[in-house]
């Protein structure tokens, strides 16, 4: 056994002297020019980039459509428009995400209905959604956990016999595989994040992919005030006229993001790369270390590691997870935990009636979760400084 360390929570020297955070954006020369350029134009929203970028953006998911939004929340919110949920309705979702998944559920005046998640990849359980559908479920809300592809090819199946739509949660997971196949181009409709602590950013922003043109215009009437054409329609047509079909929101992405996104996205090959190449770091380190259950990857899947969530093995340390990360922080390692359940959350709480103990399994992966830095302007000293310090600190605590 190696000599246990003296932690930093105990006045030793930590591991690093700045913090290391979670996730952090990568903006390079070429983004700035590209955004420069489109602040010097005659367009700075809703004008050519927003096409420029759906275009490439859907032939890289390989969807026939793409939709931008303002942010992946709003392209969320748009996905279950689409899909016309509303008072009445019943979606199933996991709990094991960011509140934005069951939040747009609630915006459209529809109940999300949690199914708890599998043990192995805390993606929803199939066999879980089925035994929560009833007659007023419309459609099932997958999420990529991680960056890892839920059990998509089932899902389908199941939304398919019962007559559902299929949205995909994939703000995790853009570039990741299933069965072969990028995400984006499988489920009725996948959602995407841009985020600054994804793998590309248009400082905020989402997307909506399908290959359902319906699907494709009533996202766009939607991000647009419920208006049937948008600005720069009617300047090329030299029309003054539009009418508002529907009730929508100001819910467009700009030029400047776009411009932005388009810059990125030429990078997300090499981004992917050294995202799977630090998540083959961590868990060549971490494959034999006490206390840590390592994420598991499926075959089906090749993830694309927007986080790397590890989980501690209580009877094999002296504390909780709480005190490994207030330990980690110390060291100077910015980790972080995803997520609280979202049933867990106040406002669940009181107005759905939940108590805890309904989600056992995404429950008792919460209390163990810890999520290590993961972006893709890391170095390898990063990367070094982080195994140096999960090892430090749980080697201090082991039982």
């Amino acid at each position: 056994m190696r000599e246990k360390a003296e932690l930093a929570l105990d006045h030793g020297k930590p591991v690093r002297r700045t913090m290391l955070p979670y996730a952090r954006h990568s903006i390079g020369e070429s983004d700035v020019r590209a955004v420069v350029r489109v602040l010097r134009s005659n367009w700075i929203t809703t004008g050519p980039k927003v096409d420029e970028f759906e275009r490439a953006f859907a032939k890289y998911v390989g969807a026939k459509y793409a939709v931008s939004f303002s942010s992946g929340t709003s392209a969320l919110h748009g996905a279950v428009f689409a899909a016309g949920l509303c008072i009445g309705d019943e979606a199933i979702t996991s709990p094991m995400t960011f509140c934005a998944t069951a939040n747009c559920i609630v915006y459209q005046g529809a109940t999300p209905v949690f199914a708890d998640v599998s043990p192995d990849t805390l993606n929803i359980d199939a066999a879980n959604v089925a035994k929560r559908l009833t007659q007023r479920s419309k459609a099932i809300l997958a999420v990529d956990y991680a960056g890892h592809p839920a059990d998509l090819e089932v899902l389908l199946e199941l939304a398919r016999r019962h007559e559902l739509v299929l949205i995909e949660d994939a703000c995790h997971a853009l570039g990741a595989e299933y069965k072969g196949k990028r995400v984006g181009g499988i489920s009725d409709m996948t959602v995407f994040s841009f985020h600054p602590a994804k793998h590309i950013t248009t400082g905020e922003g989402g997307m909506v992919t399908t290959d359902n043109a319906g699907f494709a215009e009533r996202l766009r009437i939607f991000r647009n005030h419920g208006i049937d054409r948008d600005a720069r329609r009617r300047a090329v047509e030299g029309q003054w006229y539009y009418e508002m079909i529907d009730l929508g929101y100001n819910y467009r992405l700009t030029d400047i993001g776009c411009a932005l996104g388009l810059s990125q996205l030429r990078r997300i090959g090499p981004n992917l790369s050294r995202r799977r190449k630090i998540a083959a770091d961590y868990a060549a380190a971490f494959r034999h270390q006490r206390g840590i259950v390592l994420p598991s990857v499926r075959r089906s899947a090749r993830p694309s590691w927007h986080l790397y969530p590890i989980r501690l093995d209580s009877a094999e340390l002296s504390v909780r997870r709480d005190e490994v990360f207030r330990a980690l922080r110390a060291e100077g390692i910015g980790v972080n935990v995803h997520y609280i359940p979202v049933h867990l959350h106040p406002y669940y709480r009181e107005r759905f009636g939940y108590r805890g103990g309904e989600y056992p399994i995404a429950e008792d992966a919460y209390r163990h979760l810890i999520t290590l830095p993961m972006f893709h302007g890391m170095t390898d000293r990063d990367v070094d400084d982080v195994i140096r310090a999960v090892i430090k600190v749980v080697d201090h605590y082991a039982a």
